[in-house]
């Protein structure tokens, strides 16, 4: 129970106090609440090119015609060959990207991002018509699978975006979609690297290492086909690498160079299409000596916002995560009644955007325009592309999505089980399927982000005082050797005055395990004070850890209180029950515990400090639930049988949120209870944390105490004389009725180091 004399004492020591209001549902229902502010915000925020189009200018049309005409001349040649990879008609990839391109710059947030055709997409549309045509052969052609699964996909995206829960995309870890990229990379390459050969009668729907095992079978049987796609693939890499080369000697033409290396793909497509077209032109359809396309195709999209946000902070502008979904499924659901399928962002498109000067979203029409051109001029011309160029084409843009070797060893510096988690991932979906991949991996992750979760110690802490001396200052050492001698140890001396320019005491873990000198020697603020530090929030998953490792290790290092009953036989005591003995070898908690006491001038017979206060740093703290309160209230209750008859103060550091002070408060935190013994005016001396106002405030009303405001942040009339008031122009910034809850650990410690030191003198009639 509080107790009752909190607000008298305050308004004794200062003109105007605080009191803190429990937060309650009403006020959070009400911000729940929508506004027509809030209405109109919202409606505005479905269109971004509201605010960017009445301010378009030249220079900006300039720009995006140059941008979009070279992103749809990229766009062009990739919605041909990822229309392989989805089983349809070349048609198919121009349609699809054509929506993508028209559509997004009403709704997208990034002038970047091209929506498009995608490698990956396309194999998992292929993926899904497969398992159609195998379940149910010849009721849904390929394009119907298509149609249907883009605008599904579309409505999904589109209620993702319109309720804005765009952060779901986060409970995606990167390690399943990196492995998963990387899998799908690896299995579009199997499946390109027959078509590119030539080699026939590989059955590429089979599990990746099948088709690569079948293929280095079968390589005796490749055809002609072998010397046009092994052909595009070295002539991509080679365009590819002399513009690179070309950018470094000459910086002052590197658009240039890096516009001719995103047309390679045009390029090589043309050419390898003139050369078809000369040869073949004069013969049936059926005794053309290449391979012409198949229909083969599927889109899925999961790297969109991955992509927006990098090109984001690659450029200075915030891209919101829901607006881009909303844009995609915009784009996902108009796209089949033009006969698209699905779509995404294409990373090589949008870099290519990028690299060319594009100015706003606008760009996207243009490159529009550019892919209609191609349907109605280059149309008559698909049938002569042949299909080993395309396969050479994907097999060439889908290696850059391949993780690199420096990739894999940065992961293992970073986190050694998300690499055995990327590994797991990506034998799965070679051997099993590229969707089980994702659900594995996410599982594992979530796995491991649990068990992180419940098992990561928190820690005491220890006192260091930190002096900050700047380079230029003198710092002395003890001894200076002469010469020839051998250096012998030193200390270096700060003079006080002028090398410490600023001193604060810092707090570190007692078991030396955050990388800090370990020479430094730490202290407790007073005997029989502990500070314990939440690594992060406290809740079900691992209370039970902290509540037992500060149990057992206060328990340890004070000594019990409480006064045995004689009456008790040693029999009728529980076996698990003893008293506890100090333990010097017990690590650098015990040193510090130990020593501390001593060096603060205090001794005891029998060594250790009897328990007096409590301190939590809660800073990473952001919510608690019961389960975590109820173990708090059991510790409480087992450290006050152990310090009975003396009282133990709980102070809390650093708990931002309301309704975790809340929740500590209905619990009996946040101020002396008298449950705990009882509470009056000699026994506990509270201190309170003030801030001053600024100069107006603080002499119109800081000093004043006729005022009475009651609301959610509660000013209450003192009733004092000017003249008794301790505190002028300020106000107590933590609520006066929860006096153990404080802003920050320094803060705490001070308080908690003044109480103690005050309890102790009046224990002793110092007082």
């Amino acid at each position: 129970m509080q107790p009752d004399d909190l607000e008298t004492r305050a308004q004794r020591a200062m003109g105007r106090i605080y009191l803190e209001e429990e937060p309650t549902i009403q006020q959070w229902l009400a911000t729940l609440k929508p506004t027509k502010q809030g209405a109109i915000g919202y409606a505005l925020a479905l269109f971004p090119c509201v605010g960017w189009v009445p301010r378009y200018n030249l220079r900006w049309f300039m720009g995006d015609v140059v941008a979009g005409m070279t992103v749809g001349l990229v766009v062009v040649p990739q919605a041909l060959a990822y229309a392989l990879l989805a089983k349809l008609t070349p048609e198919y990839g121009l349609y699809t990207s054509f929506i993508g391109a028209m559509t997004y710059w009403v709704f997208g947030t990034s002038r970047d991002i091209v929506i498009a055709t995608t490698a990956i997409g396309s194999l998992l549309v292929g993926s899904t018509v497969t398992a159609v045509e195998e379940k149910q052969p010849g009721v849904y052609t390929a394009a119907e699978v298509a149609a249907s699964l883009s605008l599904i996909s579309g409505m999904i995206l589109l209620a993702i975006g319109l309720l804005r829960l765009g952060w779901v995309v986060d409970f995606i870890p990167y390690t399943s979609i990196s492995a998963f990229v990387t899998a799908a990379a690896i299995t579009i390459l199997s499946t390109q690297f027959p078509v590119a050969l030539g080699i026939r009668g590989i059955n590429t729907r089979e599990a990746p290492y099948k088709v690569i095992i079948n293929t280095l079978k079968n390589l005796g049987h490749t055809e002609l086909d072998a010397a046009i796609g092994l052909t595009s693939i070295l002539l991509l890499y080679l365009i590819k690498t002399a513009c690179s080369q070309l950018e470094v000697r000459k910086p002052k033409r590197r658009r240039v160079w890096s516009i001719i290396s995103s047309l390679r793909f045009t390029f090589v497509i043309v050419m390898f299409t003139i050369i078809s077209y000369l040869v073949n032109y004069k013969l049936p359809r059926d005794e053309a000596k290449f391979h012409l396309l198949p229909a083969v195709l599927i889109v899925l999209v999961i790297e969109h916002i991955a992509i927006a946000k990098s090109f984001g902070r690659m450029f200075g502008y915030t891209v919101t995560p829901s607006q881009e979904i909303l844009a995609q499924g915009i784009a996902n659901l108009f796209s089949p009644f033009i006969g698209g399928y699905v779509c995404t962002g294409s990373f090589s498109a949008s870099a290519v955007l990028s690299k060319s000067g594009v100015r706003t979203p606008l760009a996207g029409v243009v490159s529009a325009l550019v892919l209609v051109l191609a349907l109605y001029v280059a149309t008559a011309v698909f049938a002569f592309i042949p299909k080993a160029v395309l396969a050479g084409l994907i097999i060439h843009a889908t290696s850059n999505l391949l993780t690199s070797p420096k990739a894999l060893k940065r992961y293992w510096q970073l986190s050694p089980f998300e690499l055995l988690i990327w590994v797991v991932g990506l034998v799965v979906a070679l051997f099993e399927s590229l969707d089980m991949s994702i659900y594995v991996t996410a599982g594992l992750s979530l796995g491991l982000l649990l068990v992180r979760m419940a098992r990561m110690p928190g820690s005491f802490l220890g006192r260091v005082r930190i002096h900050l001396v700047p380079a230029d200052d003198q710092v002395v050492p003890a001894s200076h050797p002469s010469e020839g001698d051998a250096p012998k140890a030193k200390t270096a001396v700060i003079i006080p005055g002028e090398a410490a320019i600023k001193s604060y005491d810092a707090y570190l873990s007692t078991q030396r395990d955050e990388g800090f000198n370990p020479r430094v020697p730490l202290e407790t603020p007073y005997p029989g004070m502990f500070i314990y530090r939440f690594p992060q929030t406290l809740n079900y998953t691992n209370q039970g850890q902290h509540v037992d490792l500060i149990s057992s290790c206060i328990t340890s290092h004070t000594r019990r209180t409480t006064p045995e009953d004689p009456s008790i036989k040693p029999s009728d005591r529980l076996w698990n029950v003893h008293e506890p003995r100090p333990n010097k070898d017990s690590g650098s908690a015990s040193m510090l515990f130990d020593g501390a006491s001593s060096s603060l001038g205090t001794t005891y017979d029998d060594h250790l400090p009897r328990l007096r206060t409590i301190i939590f740093d809660c800073s990473a703290i952001d919510s608690v639930d019961i389960t975590s309160v109820q173990g708090l209230v059991d510790l409480r209750t087992t450290l006050a049988r152990h310090a009975a008859p003396g009282v133990v103060e709980w102070h809390f550091a650093g708990v931002r949120n309301r309704w975790a002070r809340r929740s500590l408060a209905v619990a009996g935190f946040g101020h002396p209870s008298n449950t705990d013994g009882p509470v009056s005016s000699a026994q506990w001396t509270p201190s309170y944390a003030v801030a001053g106002l600024p100069a107006d405030i603080g002499e119109d009303q800081g000093a004043q105490s006729g005022d009475e405001e009651k609301s959610d942040g509660t000013l209450v009339e003192s009733g004092a004389d000017e003249d008794d008031v301790g505190v002028t122009g300020c106000q107590p910034v933590v609520g006066v009725n929860r006096p153990f809850f404080h802003v920050g650990l320094a803060e705490a410690v001070d308080v908690a180091v003044r109480s103690a030191t005050i309890r102790n003198q009046q224990s002793r009639g110092v007082i």
